[in-house]
């Protein structure tokens, strides 16, 4: 009897094991087919095809849906240049993300928020170098121009929100145009 038991409890061991098994297998089919949908409607909503830029954007919790929030990181990253978010810099961001569309209901508002609230890592400077060089690439050099100013002016509105002392100082700081400039140079990838 004891045999018996031992088989028995053996036996439910091993099917509990490999059920254990085909669970984890099963979820990480499911979450591989996940993974690929979204890079997909991202690839789609972007019109961006390297998958190592998608995936980069993935990681950074970037969708299809919240894929407006990267026209914004200029004017997050030029706020938070100086290494500190003033309430002014961060109304003229809010102000300028409600301009696109961006409002509280919008998937990409959480996103946006979370970048106010923390200072971004270095990641997503990275990861919005990348976009920008992979939307711009195929644009001829007037309409690269004009996708370059039409970002970096907001940017620079951000930058000049909290700027200067008393009028008797440039209202952008050295810190401010480091990023400006940094920025800005995405747009030329070949230079």
């Amino acid at each position: 009897m004891s045999d018996r038991f031992l088989d028995d409890r053996r036996s439910g061991l091993e099917e509990a094991f490999f059920a254990q098994q085909n669970e984890e297998l099963r979820r990480r089919i499911a979450d591989a087919g996940a993974q690929s949908d979204r890079r997909a409607a991202l690839a789609a909503a972007s019109h961006i095809q390297d998958p190592a830029v998608l995936d980069r954007l993935l990681q950074l919790g970037l969708s299809a849906g919240t894929l407006s929030a990267l026209t914004l990181v200029p004017l997050v990253l030029v706020a938070w240049a100086d290494g500190d978010l003033s309430d002014l810099e961060r109304n003229a961001v809010m102000e300028a993300a409600a301009t696109e569309g961006i409002h509280q209901d919008h998937p990409s508002h959480a996103l946006l928020e979370g970048w106010l609230r923390v200072k971004p890592g270095p990641q997503l400077v990275a990861a919005w170098k990348d976009y920008v060089r992979a939307l711009a690439q195929p644009l001829d050099l007037e309409a690269r121009r004009q996708l370059e100013v039409q970002v970096m002016d907001k940017a620079r509105q951000v930058a000049d929100a909290a700027g200067g002392f008393l009028g008797l100082t440039s209202r952008i700081s050295v810190a401010e145009r480091e990023m400006l400039s940094d920025l800005s140079a995405a747009f030329h990838p070949q230079a």
